[in-house]
């Protein structure tokens, strides 16, 4: 038969008897719970019962720390409002100018596919012929298109600039100071800073920019631009 150990937790082999009572029988006192904190423990401390959560660090500074730590906050989230709407202000424009780029090359690409009926009206006009009905439709045509923003540019006496002219003729003569278009061949046109089709002139430069040889030879002052090309060579 086996020995029961001895010196365990429960004696030396006797009962282990706990008096849980709350009121001491010899004297009547309230006795305090065997879980009340331990003498010198302070309420409220980890580890012991009916320990409050550390506070927040915040209530552990002054009244112009916690103002300093605020107005930081504040300043912080103000800057990023301020990027924020300054990124979607540069959004906004830069859709914008995008979105009226692309109209304008929509609505350039169908006007020069008129300016060939734009150019049919206009010979009809010189030639007397926009009478009737069709003279209320051509006038309403070139209403439509000027609401659009294309614009007719080409006129005789014009300076010449090879920006919005195509020189198709060239000669020389007294009556003009600098290159001049002394005749409007086919007209131009533009739309907006946009040239959709330059100006087709005759050009006229004063008889003093005839070359040498041309005059020494006294070959006649009206020339192609080829011409003038071979000459000056």
């Amino acid at each position: 038969m086996t020995d029961r150990p001895t010196g365990s937790e429960f004696g030396d082999g006797e009962p282990v008897v706990r008096d849980k009572r709350r009121i001491d029988p010899d004297t009547g006192a309230a006795r305090e719970p065997s879980g009340a904190p331990a003498a010198g423990a302070a309420p409220g401390m980890p580890g012991t019962p009916g320990a409050q959560p550390p506070r927040d660090p915040s209530d552990l500074i002054g009244p112009s720390a916690q103002e300093a730590l605020l107005t930081e906050a504040l300043a912080e989230r103000t800057a990023d409002l301020q990027r924020l709407q300054a990124e979607y202000v540069n959004y906004k424009r830069r859709v914008d100018r995008d979105r009226e780029a692309s109209r304008e090359l929509v609505i350039g690409s169908v006007l020069t596919e008129l300016l060939g009926i734009l150019d049919d009206v206009g010979r009809a006009r010189e030639a007397g012929e926009l009478e009737g009905a069709f003279k209320a439709v051509a006038e309403s045509l070139e209403r439509v298109t000027e609401k659009l923003g294309l614009v007719k540019f080409g006129e005789k006496g014009d300076t010449f600039d090879p920006r919005i002219h195509e020189a198709l003729l060239h000669n020389y003569s007294d009556e003009v100071d600098g290159p001049t278009a002394t005749m409007v061949m086919q007209p131009g046109y533009r739309l907006g800073e946009r040239v959709l089709r330059a100006a087709r002139v005759a050009v006229s430069e004063p008889t003093e920019q005839l070359p040498a040889d041309a005059a020494k030879a006294d070959v006649p002052v009206e020339s192609t631009d080829e011409d003038a090309d071979r000459s000056a060579e």
